[in-house]
């Protein structure tokens, strides 16, 4: 058997099991916030329709946060198997922000399990408070997640010493490193877009099959209101990431926008490409746009650093440049057009105190949780692909983290085929739920709390606060 380059195997398995457990993150993050929206208002204004749905939703959740505990787990198991070099050099200080969101994941896990068995067993209002902590420690969560990412970015808050050996560590330099507050708010804002788009796609579809009764319209107002909300400042964030990284990470920025030479009045590329000879081909170019989108304040006149201008073995490559500018447009074209249709549908409450009614808006309404999701995959592209020769940025490359395991072609074909079969099974009990659930309203009946996350339980009947349920 010829010899086998572990690296290619080793960064295509963290590509496949990152890509899947991120869709799962938007869901963990946002539906308990959701949920609560809907239990408020259903103790609240007595809404027996929004009770129904918060009890229904907060069982899904419980289905996608214990699949999402299980993509996690894996992810944070790989980064020993597949770099062992990485972990042995800068574990001390990479690990400090996963220690803090093993903690914020216990928390959640034991409110999920308190709110589920809450129905019926606690008065109104304390249940609902009991989903508080759920929304906190995911939002919390993914902030020390993404604080492990962006230190990989800008390294901080340790010393080497002699060896190059890590023999000191600042563990709130580590989390509150110069990327981190940005990065944060971005993946966070994002993970109420990307959940509101998707929940709110399920709705959106059942809608355009004909079920158009109060319940299934709230359960598409409330999803899709959070994330129209959040599509707001969600550009704002995005905007001045973009030039965060143009001041302080100038080799992404090259690759994001395809400059192979420095220079001033750079034109935005809508796709094209960059030659191997280091020549741009191909897309439409808006003259001098990049230049001004990178400092507004100094207009055309911004000069941007090109690829050419970084040693080839500290930058990315011409594919790999290639690979961020697209992924880039990818996500500031579909977040471009989330945003057309958020305010699409805010306009429309504005001035009509409505949804909008017609066929084309759910439509597109029912395409908005895939595109949001491909919207957040491919800015997950841009940062870590953008970031490439580097795992540690200026410090370590991918080459030296490596496992030089032969084998590691093994386990990613393994987990390919799991992942694949969780997916699909996945899917399956979510529409086993769905189904369930639509045959119990069929049939007008009461349904047994059988206290499991898979079947329908009584829909609880709104009861004043402080009385027993």
């Amino acid at each position: 058997m010829p010899e086998v380059d572990p690296l290619p195997w080793a960064r295509s398995q963290m590509a496949f099991t990152l890509a899947f457990h991120i869709i799962l993150v938007p869901l963990g993050v946002s539906w308990a916030f959701m949920t609560l929206i809907a239990n408020y208002r259903g103790i609240r204004h007595g809404d027996a329709d929004a009770m129904r749905l918060a009890q229904r939703w907060s069982k899904y959740m419980a289905v996608t946060f214990a699949v999402g505990a299980v993509t996690g787990t894996v992810l944070s198991f790989e980064f020993g198997l597949l770099w062992p070099e990485f972990m042995s050099q800068w574990g001390e200080a990479f690990g400090i922000p996963f220690a803090f969101e093993g903690l914020f994941f216990f928390t959640e896990a034991i409110f999920v399990a308190i709110y589920i068995y809450g129905w019926k067993r606690l008065t109104p209002w304390t249940h609902f408070i009991t989903g508080i902590p759920i929304v906190l420690a995911g939002i919390l969560g993914s902030a020390s997640v993404i604080a492990a990412n962006a230190w990989m970015n800008t390294p901080s808050g340790f010393t080497l010493d002699e060896a190059g050996k890590v023999v000191e560590v600042d563990p709130l330099e580590v989390i509150f490193n110069k990327s981190m507050p940005l990065q944060s708010a971005h993946m966070i804002v994002a993970a109420y877009v990307v959940g509101g788009f998707l929940v709110a796609s399920v709705y959106a579809v059942g809608m355009l099959r004909g079920r158009r009764d109060r319940y299934h319209r709230l359960g598409f107002v409330i999803p899709f209101s959070v994330a129209s909300v959040a599509m707001i400042p969600q550009m704002a964030i995005g905007d001045a990431l973009a030039r965060w990284v143009y001041q302080n990470q100038p080799m992404k920025f090259a690759a994001m926008e395809i400059v192979p030479e420095t220079s001033s009045d750079v034109p935005e590329t809508l796709l094209g490409r960059i030659n191997e000879d280091g020549t741009v081909s191909g897309g439409i170019p808006i003259p001098g746009m990049a230049s001004i989108l990178s400092d507004p304040s100094s207009g055309t006149s911004t000069v941007v650093r090109g690829l050419n201008s970084f040693p080839e073995a500290d930058r990315p490559t011409y594919s790999q440049a290639n690979t961020v500018h697209l992924a880039w447009d990818v996500m500031v074209g579909l977040g471009s057009f989330l945003m057309v249709i958020a305010l699409w549908y805010g306009l429309c409450w504005i001035f009509r105190k409505d949804m909008p009614q017609s066929k084309l808006f759910l439509r597109v309404a029912a395409c908005c949780g895939v595109l949001a999701v491909i919207t957040m995959e491919a800015g997950w592209i841009v940062s870590e692909v953008g970031r490439q020769p580097w795992i540690v940025y200026n410090y370590m490359r991918v080459e030296d983290a490596a496992t030089g395991n032969t084998s590691v072609w093994i386990t990613f074909i393994v987990v390919v085929l799991i992942y694949l079969a969780l997916g699909v099974t996945t899917v399956l009990v979510l529409r086993h739920m769905s189904r369930r659930f639509r045959a119990a309203d069929a049939a007008e009946r009461s349904d047994d709390d059988v206290g499991v996350p898979y079947g329908p339980t009584d829909d609880p009947e709104p009861v004043p606060s402080g009385s027993d349920p």
